[in-house]
């Protein structure tokens, strides 16, 4: 017969981890990353301290696995952009993506990669590093793509593929900024036509 020690080491845990790290996505959402105390970490996820620290490890790397969490999950509408056949579609659903993303009412306003590290002090440079790369890695993805349609004929040669990315990255930042201070959807969206239309595709 199995010892009641044993028995514990072999128990699950006792709360969904995945459900956790969405609940922590929102505290940090809301909160930025500097202002999510431990408390309100754990409050919103439902654990306690150990089962965070035991699970998770610390705030910072919680933080990463949220961010992981947030490309695959909120933002998952661009790796499925990239999958468009022209360049001109990609951008599109792109951009059209972002304000349907940013209007939607169930999440925080706002873009958590820009939300995440506001107002984070000297001692998060890390964080505000990570947060960079993050964004970073959004838009050489997306440069990679448009060198791929400038490979097959699809993008014009006089359109630079970084150039056009950091241009929708910059467009995207700023969807996301006027989320936070309130732009409705139709708002947004106006301005994205007006982006769409000017493309050089």
């Amino acid at each position: 017969m199995a010892s009641q020690s044993s028995q514990k080491m072999g128990r699950p845990r006792e709360f969904d981890e995945d459900a956790a790290v969405d609940a922590a996505m929102r505290v940090f959402w809301e909160k930025g990353y500097e202002g999510a105390s431990l408390d309100d970490l754990t409050a919103g996820m439902g654990i306690n301290r150990s089962s965070l620290y035991s699970t998770f490890g610390d705030k910072e790397q919680l933080f990463q696995k949220v961010m992981t969490r947030y490309a695959v999950g909120p933002m998952g509408y661009f790796r499925e952009a990239l999958e468009k056949k022209t360049a001109r579609e990609v951008v599109a659903a792109i951009l059209n993506g972002s304000v349907d993303f940013l209007a939607d009412p169930t999440h925080p306003s706002g873009c958590l990669s820009l939300q995440g590290g506001l107002a984070c002090g000297t001692g998060m440079e890390s964080v505000k590093q990570s947060l960079i790369s993050w964004r970073g890695a959004v838009a050489a993805s997306l440069e990679k793509r448009l060198k791929q349609a400038r490979k097959e004929g699809d993008l014009p040669r006089h359109v630079d593929p970084a150039s056009l990315a950091r241009y929708v990255a910059i467009l995207m930042s700023g969807l996301g900024v006027q989320s936070a201070n309130g732009a409705s959807k139709r708002e947004m969206a106006g301005a994205v036509d007006l982006a769409i239309q000017s493309l050089p595709l």
